[in-house]
């Protein structure tokens, strides 16, 4: 008798064991299903509140691009087809949309570079801008009108030099031989002039770092930034 009532108690233990178990693999009940979903939702919801929103803004052709000059620009020494960058001098602003601050990295390239002659050719220079960096870090392409610059010409400071030499040597002359003197000496002043042109006629066209440039857009340009 005391035999049977313990494997009564074993089998009792046994059986409230694998009730447990069951109750613990049971699926989910309706009220956490509904949880679970109701947390995915919102998860769901705050993913699509943090998607960043864009907006086109166009900006019209003829807009002003200030720009500084990150590295020297000879007509020296700077070959035509040089590509060179600099930053934005002032933030690009459209209808109350800054699509690029002060800084905004800037490229271009050296269309034209035309080295100071002696005498009677002046130095040119042309650049255009190709890229622009924008808000969010995007570079987009631009097309911008020519920037161009003319140096000095020679002209008139060389006719002043060679003449001024020739009347020098013309009153060297007249002082030490009279007439036929003058004649000599301003010959040998001419001439003496024209050397003194000749080898201080080279004046190039050069922009140091930081040099402020302004560059027109050549055609209108749409970009997408954060609304």
């Amino acid at each position: 008798m005391f035999r049977s009532s313990k494997w009564i108690m074993l089998f009792a233990f046994f059986l409230t064991l694998l009730l447990i178990g069951c109750q613990s693999a049971a699926p989910p009940t309706e009220t956490q299903g509904t949880a679970e979903e109701g947390a995915a939702e919102r998860k769901a919801s705050a993913a699509k509140g943090a998607t960043v929103e864009k907006v086109s803004v166009t900006v019209p052709a003829g807009t002003a691009l200030a720009v500084w000059l990150g590295a020297a620009i000879d007509t020296g020494s700077t070959p035509n087809g040089a590509e060179f960058e600099g930053t934005l001098a002032e933030p690009l602003v459209v209808g109350g949309t800054q699509l690029a601050p002060v800084g905004s990295a800037v490229a271009g390239t050296v269309t034209q570079v035309v080295s100071s002659g002696r005498l009677n050719r002046p130095a040119e220079l042309s650049l255009v801008l190709n890229s622009l960096t924008v808000v969010g870090g995007d570079q987009v392409a631009i097309s911008t009108q020519t920037w161009s610059m003319k140096g000095e010409s020679h002209k008139k400071r060389n006719i002043t030099m060679i003449g001024g030499g020739a009347g020098a040597g013309a009153l060297i002359g007249a002082i030490a031989g009279g007439k036929k003197g003058a004649a000599i000496g301003g010959a040998v002043g001419a001439g003496a002039g024209t050397g003194a042109a000749a080898a201080t006629g080279k004046k190039e066209i050069v922009l140091a770092p930081e040099t402020k440039l302004t560059f027109k857009l050549a055609s209108a340009l749409t970009v997408s930034v954060k609304k």
